[in-house]
């Protein structure tokens, strides 16, 4: 299929063929129309447009983040990862309307008219994959180009329900571009008067024809409001987009004492104090489409409020129809251009240019594009690595910022040959297989699997598919790698295990760091003692927001599952013993603090050896992330973030420091999967196996066995 798609490192926009997306927990559509949101869309191409310093300027929180990691990994990984966020296109478009052509969910057949919403989702493309909080169906006598505006039409309602007017009353909108015209005619089917306020005359004049009862620009403003409502505004709703704080100065001037002012726009918000303080008045921002908003129970998930919460961003999306349906919403006259989806670069420089004048423009698309279940997308030759005798086939399954950042980087140098990438959105399977030369891509990871040439899997995407994809992988007889944790639960654990030993295939898990030089270097150290050792592996992990997707139970089962198995298995290759107890404890959550985020975590090996795992994200940043030190022998060693060993015996040390790169060993393992070596797979349960009772061990604050027979191994 057909997708637009902006490069965030030129600002080009681009028409790409594209695999269809798969249907997950909602529809896929067939897009009939999608609609442009020349604010939202114009920014973000504009970024893309500017130098890197430029990008940097604008995006200040991130360039924090790659100085934080400059410090601690280094300047190379910074600068890796930095340019794999800006080398994966973007999606653009948000609002689209079409007909279900695949459903995951009983809220739909195929066959219903729907409108969809969400960036990311109800993007520019011939198909999009949306969750069932997302759609909705279109009334009879709405038609899809009407529906494509219901995004935007929900935008509208939530900022005149937060503007909580009742009938009758006065209403000033500031801003008459395509929301404050869609604003003018909600609140006028609410019952309520309306001033409508610009710079544009030709807006002006629409406002006035779809039911403004008095226009205004800046000129004049303050009699024509004196005339229209003397004791001022009961609510002000800005729409408007500028960086200048004109808006909400002149919302804080025509407001009456005590009224509401709306933040719908992108517009600067230097509040001026005295104005509101002398009229008490209340200044909200508006959120979006509504309740719902932001939550990813709500929108991926598809888990719906109570009714009580009335005005969610479905219900404000049904309303906005219904609103249509009975002509009380006039769109047809807000439609100024309509694109083939083939000619959408032209929209954009239309847009961007302002050589005509615009309010509503929309991508047509043809009914006659490629089918619903075309999921794979096969690279011109010139675009794949040449063939490579006697290697192995290599067919990998997700692209996320870690598998962009540490494991793709690193296939150029490896002996396979690329056939398929699989991810869940078309757009991030082909840009990651044009980039490294795989021979097609694809939406369908079955596809990955039932493809007889691959022998070889690997696995990077999200925590929660691991173990599920890794046990198809297996029943399919591939040798697999997969990204840690092995699995999120013990019964997913138990799986895998027994797929393993079903199938007789290798696998190895992605416990990078014992193939990190420094870690081979430091085992060497070690390898003749005599006495057990004693290890810390410090985590100043820092804080990760509460909302990531590592913390969900589902999807990434929380930093002690996600992140602790990599510190016990590096454990278990350096003294080269099983860990057989756990005891935990952690720092009971306050605030934003997650149960699971600070423990120590205290193992004892079945060669006599201690370990503890410190894990905190109360630490300060610049301060080095990952500290562990082995005690043993008279001997002391420490590696520091993989930059830095340090090894002392007799008196003497001896120190190893890596100034541009740490080295994790994501380029080791990758080599000695891809030769084929026979991976530590009883290890690699054991580690797992360790992080869940870890977790029991804090629930039940007593220490736990650890028996991988218990998983079946």
């Amino acid at each position: 299929m057909k997708q637009v798609l902006l490069d965030l490192q030129s600002g080009s926009i681009q028409v790409e063929d594209v695999p269809v997306p798969a249907v997950k927990r909602g529809v896929v559509v067939r897009n009939a129309y999608s609609l442009i949101s020349a604010g939202t869309e114009s920014s973000l191409i504009n970024l893309a447009g500017q130098s890197l310093i430029g990008k940097a300027k604008a995006r200040p929180d991130d360039v924090k983040k790659v100085i934080q990691k400059i410090g601690t990994d280094g300047p190379l990984p910074a600068y890796r990862q930095a340019m794999s966020r800006l080398s994966k296109p973007e999606p653009l478009g948000y609002s689209c309307a079409g007909t279900v052509v695949k459903t995951g969910t009983d809220d739909f057949e195929v066959g219903d008219r729907v409108a969809c919403a969400g960036a990311g989702y109800a993007v520019h493309a011939e198909y999009v994959s949306v969750p069932k909080n997302l759609c909705v169906k279109v009334p009879d006598g709405v038609g899809f180009r009407e529906a494509a505006f219901t995004t935007v039409g929900s935008i509208a309602m939530h900022g005149v329900r937060n503007a909580r007017v009742t009938v009758g009353e006065s209403v000033a909108v500031i801003g008459l571009g395509l929301i404050g015209l869609l604003v003018v005619q909600v609140l006028k089917a609410a019952g309520c008067r309306v001033i409508g306020i610009d710079i544009d005359r030709e807006k002006l004049s629409l406002a006035t024809s779809l039911g403004a009862d008095v226009v205004s620009n800046y000129d004049g403003l303050t009699g024509r409001m004196k005339a229209f409502s003397p004791f001022g505004a009961d609510a002000v709703i800005i729409t408007a987009a500028t960086r200048s704080s004109a808006p909400i100065e002149a919302a804080g001037r025509l407001v009456r004492d005590q009224g509401r002012v709306v933040v719908v726009g992108n517009v600067g918000m230097n509040v001026p104090r005295d104005i509101f303080y002398e009229k008490e008045a209340e200044v909200l921002v508006s959120r979006s489409y509504g309740p719902g908003r932001y939550d990813r129970n709500y929108e991926e998930r598809g888990i719906d409020y109570p009714i009580y919460v009335r005005w969610t961003e479905r219900r404000n999306m049904e309303a906005f129809l219904e609103l249509v349906r009975q002509k009380k919403v006039d769109l047809d006259r807000l439609i100024t251009h309509t694109f083939a989806l083939e000619d959408a670069p032209d929209a954009y420089d239309l847009i961007n240019t302002g050589k005509e004048r615009y309010i509503g423009v929309l991508l047509q698309y043809s009914q006659n594009g490629t089918g619903a279940s075309d999921t794979v997308t096969h690279l011109p030759g010139s675009g794949r690595r040449k063939e490579l005798a006697g290697v192995r086939t290599l067919g990998c399954i997700g692209a996320g910022v870690h598998a962009l950042s540490s494991l793709y980087p690193h296939l150029p140098g490896l002996p396979v040959n690329l056939a398929g990438l699989a991810t869940a959105t078309g757009l991030s399977a082909h840009s990651v297989a044009k980039k490294y030369g795989f021979s097609y891509c694809t939406t369908d990871y079955q596809k990955i699997l039932d493809d007889p040439d691959i022998d070889a899997v690997m696995i990077a995407t999200r925590n929660d598919l691991h173990a599920p994809m890794a046990i198809d992988a297996l029943h399919a007889g591939k040798d697999v790698f997969v990204e840690k944790p092995l699995a999120t639960d013990i019964d997913g654990l138990r799986r895998v295990v027994e797929a393993w030993n079903e199938s007789g295939q290798r696998l190895m898990v992605g416990f990078n760091r014992r193939y990190s030089p420094l870690a081979q270097r430091m085992k060497e150290f070690f390898g003749n003692r005599s006495t057990p050792a004693v290890l810390h592996y410090r985590v100043n992990a820092g804080q990760i927001p509460p909302d990531h997707w590592v913390h969900d139970d589902e999807q990434g089962g929380g930093m002690l599952i996600s992140e602790c198995c990599h510190f016990i298995d590096f454990m278990q290759f350096i003294t080269g013993a099983r860990p057989i107890q756990v005891y935990a404890r952690a720092i009971e959550p306050t605030g934003t603090l997650q149960k699971y985020d600070n423990f120590q975590a205290t193992l004892t090996f079945d060669d006599g050896s201690l370990g503890t795992v410190t894990y905190t994200t109360l630490g300060d940043p610049s301060y080095p992330k990952e500290t562990v030190e082995v005690f043993c022998d008279n001997a002391v060693g420490r590696i520091t973030d993989f930059r830095d060993l340090e090894l002392r015996r007799g008196g003497k040390a001896s120190r190893e420091r890596r100034w541009l790169a740490q080295d994790k060993g994501f380029a080791g393992e990758l080599l000695a999967f891809a030769k084929g070596e026979v991976p530590d797979f009883a290890g690699s349960v054991s580690t797992t196996l360790a992080t869940f009772l870890a977790w029991e061990s804090i629930d039940t604050g007593t220490p736990r066995e650890i028996d991988i027979g218990t998983v079946g191994l």
